[in-house]
């Protein structure tokens, strides 16, 4: 009898998830459909790439590239804009205290998120994103997605994307950009605000240990070669002052150098 009980919660738990899951799902393509019907997805991103300021991909470090995938989405290359291991984590991690919390999304993901301006993170909206995210993957390459994502990410100090960034903390193309400089913006997304160059220098040059660990994770540098790029002295502009760490020589700044 006990068996029995049991055998019908369990079927009745089973059934109950996948209604749940089934009504999610359509309730998910419902609100794509509403979505895309007055914002079309392949459009938003299109605009994108055609804005005047838009540095394509060829125009990024590679060593950007990485040190962005190293920590944001360590299997960007080998997803279909989701990544179920991530999401796994991410689940259990809100759960379990002894994993970081995570929030399992994609750099994918982080793009819709962008180009439609949803930052809730709620439920409702999840689902929306993920459907979104897997028709982007379909219709744009991997090295495009990343492009954009870098070209609309914020980089703190009110700069949007990494042309700004670039010309606006080291008065230079992204293209010029050292491995240092690299790793340390690749780390500034995730938290805009706490690692602004100008105000949380300190805060950023921790953020890019991370940044450095996580490539030496993925085996994209090794050991010896993170604590090199780790070592070299930061020199970045905050307020028409070039800085080094906590010191600061002012300089005058022609206006010429951040066009590119």
């Amino acid at each position: 009898m006990i068996k029995k009980f049991f055998r019908f919660i369990l079927l009745s738990a089973l059934i109950f998830m996948f209604a749940a899951g089934a009504f999610y799902y359509f309730y998910s393509k419902q609100q794509v459909q509403e979505l895309t019907a007055s914002k079309d997805l392949n459009t938003l991103f299109t605009e994108v790439q055609h804005r005047p300021d838009f540095v394509p991909g060829d125009q990024i470090p590679q060593f950007l590239k990485e040190a962005t995938v190293a920590l944001e989405d360590a299997r960007y290359y080998e997803h279909d804009g989701l990544d179920l291991i991530g999401l796994v984590r991410a689940g259990i991690s809100q759960f379990i205290p002894i994993f970081d919390k995570s929030g399992g999304s994609t750099i994918t993901q982080q793009v819709i998120k962008n180009l439609y301006g949803k930052f809730d993170g709620g439920i409702a909206w999840k689902g929306t994103e993920m459907l979104l995210a897997l028709e982007l993957d379909k219709n744009f390459s991997k090295d495009e997605i990343l492009a954009v994502y870098l070209n609309i990410i914020n980089y703190g100090d009110n700069y949007n994307g990494i042309g700004q960034a670039s010309a606006g903390y080291f008065a230079c193309t992204p293209l010029q950009l050292n491995e240092a400089e690299s790793s340390l913006l690749a780390g500034i997304p995730q938290s805009p605000t706490n690692f602004a160059l100008s105000t949380n220098f300190a805060a950023a040059k921790n953020k890019q240990k991370v940044v450095l660990d996580a490539m030496v994770r993925h085996h994209m540098v090794t050991q010896e070669q993170a604590d090199q790029i780790y070592a070299e002295p930061i020199h970045y502009i905050a307020y028409g002052q070039w800085l080094t760490g906590t010191a600061y020589i002012p300089i005058q700044l022609n206006e010429s150098v951040f066009s590119f």
